[in-house]
């Protein structure tokens, strides 16, 4: 059959109709797409051993020579075993399959295959059950692909699949750079950086395909970017006149900084002066604290004046209950209506909602993605704002817009990034920037502490509970799974050490397992609790109310709590394994303290993270400045942790997905990428 990049996968052999409904849950509806399915990473087979000093229980690699033909029994269970004998003339070992009637034509007597897996040893005897396996060969790269699975689709399966369509990339991936870019950045082709990031054959050949995947991504997100701001520049926006703003700017409670003002009058530029003008497409972006949020209720509250309703979309439940709180009563105050709508709202409440929205009885609605169901329904929708815009995609922010013609809209971030890496990032946007903090804000002090500390750690911990302030603690993971193997894909390059692959799956800390031992082993005299993002939307909602309520003493987290929590009397933030995180998600994490009375603090833990990571840790002790930390980071690390989804997925901006530039530790590729994309559409 002859395929394409558009070709259905479900045309593809071995796929079929069920399979390939299984693989639409993984984002996989076309072949293109399938080969874009990237290994999430891949597993270390370099720790090769002996049958002779091999250990009971280790996970390693057997070269060994096939002995015999496998022989095979019935189990009391009905399973058909198969017994492998092998051998590397240290010692012999017996290899066990179940249910594989196959393995009998597959090995050759006398010759040498890889095996790979857990293996139990009894004295002398040695034995492996269901290893993974391969001919071996000298060239052999220790790596093997591991994907993004699904129930019922296996990373092995996945793998296969890509395997029988790899063969045939040269016919059904045509360039999609041009052929000076692909010359002048020494870049792979495309079927080479796809064939080799499935199937590598050196360490230096997964970085080349990095590197040329990372580019394309780019180059492509940027054309699109400027694209749409081309198309945008074309449309006509809903015509606001000027509105006394005085009034407002009162029942703010506070002064205004410079910087809010600054970024209030470019709104109000961009937003009024009549119906001949593209409608504003603008992000705030502020550092934790800054005041992104009153910019973003005065742009509402100019809209609503104007007789426009204005829709607020947040990420989480509980950041939407937190700007509702704030919003509900300062809009009360000139007669506008404020609605709550997410999933949690309740049957009855939504049926309201949606009659206010089509009536025009609710001025301002704040909520997650349930905005942009078919059942929301504006009837003059002026303007839409997206906080926290880096966790919605641009088609997300699109359906949203398209619920109001020639709506304005202002997207918010609280992650600092530097200026020039947000002009290129957001290309289809203007970039106002709050770089001034109000008066009065506590600085948090931060510590870099090793294991050596620990204890220390936990009893200054104990001091602030018993003075009646709350604490955090944050993990990297959810659930510990130990030392899987795993290497992860933006690991990987030509610099990777096998020596130190120890140090690089070492076990992390994890929400679930710690905070179990910390309440029973720890901190048994306080009430711990844990929140993760896998958590059903009633039981983090149930976890942040007994944290806001002073009900739990800590709350052990992942990532999530990174926006939208505000509880003043939380004064210590623990990051557990901090050498494994980006500094500017250290300075997010970071911010969740100091928002209170209380002098605030930030412990960093990380045991012999080496001299680079230590170094890097021990700028977030010296500086506060969210864009000078940012700065930093993305001339150490590249803008991969800017781009890089924080829980785990990586971002995706409408129809591109930025899987491979989430991997990017080279900050010049993103420039030469913009340069290249820009001189492509004749804009420079």
């Amino acid at each position: 059959m002859t395929v394409d990049l558009n070709t259905d996968v479900r045309r593809v052999s071995g796929v079929g109709q069920v399979a390939g409904e299984k693989l639409r849950k993984l984002g996989i509806a076309t072949v293109g797409d399938l080969l874009y399915h990237f290994p999430r990473a891949y597993e270390f087979r370099g720790n090769v051993k002996t049958v002779a000093s091999v250990e009971d229980g280790e996970t390693a690699s057997l070269i060994m020579t096939v002995m015999a033909p496998p022989t095979s029994a019935r189990t009391r269970s009905g399973l058909t075993m198969f017994k492998l004998p092998a051998g590397d003339g240290t010692g012999a070992c017996s290899i066990t399959f179940f249910n594989q009637t196959y393995i009998r034509n597959t090995f050759s007597v006398g010759a040498s295959y890889r095996f790979y897996g857990k293996v139990s040893r009894r004295g002398k005897h040695v034995e492996m059950t269901s290893p993974v396996y391969e001919p071996y060969r000298e060239d052999l790269l220790p790596l093997y692909p591991v994907y993004p699975a699904t129930e019922g689709f296996s990373s092995v399966r996945i793998n296969k699949l890509i395997s029988s369509l790899i063969d045939r990339a040269d016919t059904v991936l045509p360039e999609n750079l041009p052929d000076d870019v692909v010359a002048s950045e020494c870049l792979m082709s495309r079927t080479e950086a796809v064939r080799a990031i499935h199937h590598p054959v050196s360490l230096e050949q997964i970085g080349e395909a990095k590197k040329r995947l990372a580019f394309e991504e780019l180059f492509g997100f940027v054309v699109s970017a400027r694209t749409r701001r081309r198309e945008n520049e074309e449309k006509r926006c809903k015509p606001l006149h000027i509105v006394d703003c005085k009034p407002f700017a009162a029942s703010l409670g506070f002064e205004p900084t410079s910087a809010q003002k600054r970024v209030m009058n470019e709104i109000y530029s961009d937003m009024t002066g009549g119906a001949d003008r593209a409608p504003m497409r603008r992000m705030v972006s502020g550092d934790v604290g800054s005041g992104k949020t009153a910019c973003a209720q005065f742009a509402a509250f100019l809209a609503c004046e104007n007789g426009y309703q204005a829709a607020l979309m947040v990420p989480t439940e509980i950041l939407a209950r937190q700007h509702y709180a704030d919003t509900r009563g300062l809009f009360e105050k000139f007669g506008k209506r404020v609605r709550l709508l997410t999933g949690d709202t309740t049957a009855k409440d939504k049926k309201t909602v949606y009659e206010e929205l089509l009536s025009g009885e609710c001025d301002l609605v704040i909520g997650t993605h349930a905005l942009i169901t078919d059942k929301v329904v504006f009837k003059n929708l002026g303007l839409v704002i997206c906080d926290e815009q880096h966790r919605f995609g641009v088609g997300q922010r699109e359906a949203l817009l398209k619920k109001g013609e020639g709506a304005h809209m202002l997207v918010m971030s609280a992650t600092p990034i530097p200026r020039t890496l947000a002009l290129v990032l957001f290309g289809d946007l203007d970039v106002s920037v709050i770089d001034e903090m109000p008066p009065g804000r506590r600085a948090v002090r931060t510590a870099y502490r090793d294991e050596s500390s620990r204890d220390k750690v936990y009893k200054f911990i104990k001091d602030q509970v018993g003075q009646g302030r709350q604490a955090y603690i944050v993990c990297p993971g959810v659930e510990e799974t130990g030392d899987d193997g795993l290497i992860p894909l933006e690991a990987l390059g030509a610099d990777f050490s096998a020596e130190n692959y120890d140090k690089e799956i070492k076990r992390r800390k994890a929400a679930v397992n710690y905070a179990e031992t910390l309440s029973t082993e720890v901190f048994p005299e306080l009430r711990v609790g844990y929140l993760h993002g896998k958590m059903k939307s009633a039981e983090k909602n149930a976890v942040m109310s007994a944290f806001e309520k002073n009900e739990l003493d800590i709350l052990v987290s992942t990532t999530v709590i990174e926006v939208g929590i505000n509880v003043p009397n939380a004064t210590v933030m623990l990051i557990e394994d901090a050498e494994y995180f980006g500094l500017s998600q250290l300075h997010q994490l970071r911010g969740r303290v100091g928002r209170g009375k209380y002098a605030s603090y930030c412990i960093l833990m990380a045991d012999d993270p080496g001299d680079t990571a230590a170094a890097r840790l021990r700028i977030m002790e010296q500086e506060n400045n969210g864009y000078k930390i940012a700065e930093f980071d993305l001339k150490q690390r590249g803008p991969g942790d800017f781009i890089r989804e924080n829980d785990e997925k990586i971002r995706q901006h409408g129809a591109l997905k930025l899987r491979m530039a989430g991997a990017l530790d080279d900050a010049r590729l993103l420039y030469r990428a913009v340069d290249a994309a820009e001189k492509y559409l004749g804009v420079k």
